[in-house]
């Protein structure tokens, strides 16, 4: 099995999977929920936010525009900082309707039954301390992935880079990407 045979399926599967999803997403999207399906899984989506991702994900967005108006302007940097806390605190009132999709997604999945059970565990005293848990947890695993990509690009490159000698190709000598800031996990 070659790489490129290999790559080519992993691509055709994914257009396939893709265009599963597609033909699948109205289905899901017109099945009727009860709103009491809908609160559940609402209950569900607001007892495992404790990490706070969507304050997190604002946050984040706000320094990257931060670092970007601040390279084409540094004079801007007290009236952005303004600015952004306003936009921030503007977005902070709309999160509910993306929890509401949030739920939705869950609600699709899980039976009301399933829910009311998975709510029941998180409010026992071991879902409470996975809870709790759940943010340092996701950071750990954050930075394991991070030491672990980095090594593994650049072992990859070295690997690759033999395997052009092999075959009789002079491979240059380049330094493996840098692996790209991994954004927060969702719980």
């Amino acid at each position: 099995m070659t790489f490129l045979p290999t790559l080519r399926r992993l691509v055709a599967a994914l257009v396939l999977s893709g265009a599963a999803l597609v033909a699948a997403a109205p289905a899901n999207a017109q099945q009727e929920i009860s709103p009491e399906h809908l609160a559940k899984a609402r209950e569900y989506v607001d007892m495992t936010d404790s990490a706070q991702l969507y304050e997190r994900t604002l946050v984040e967005m706000g320094l990257r525009v931060m670092r970007l108006m601040i390279q084409e302007d540094p004079s801007l940097r007290d009236p952005l900082i303004n600015a952004l806390q306003t936009v921030y605190d503007g977005y902070l009132v709309d999160r509910d309707p993306l929890y509401d999709q949030f739920a939705r997604i869950y609600a699709i999945r899980f039976s009301l039954e399933e829910l009311q059970q998975i709510v029941d565990f998180y409010e026992t005293p071991v879902g409470q301390r996975l809870l709790s848990q759940n943010a340092g947890i996701n950071e750990d695993l954050q930075l394991a992935l991070g030491v672990w990509s980095r090594n593994t690009s650049n072992e990859f490159l070295s690997r690759v880079r033999a395997e052009l000698r092999n075959q009789g190709y002079n491979a240059p000598e380049v330094e493996a990407p840098a692996a790209e800031e991994e954004e927060a996990a969702p719980q």
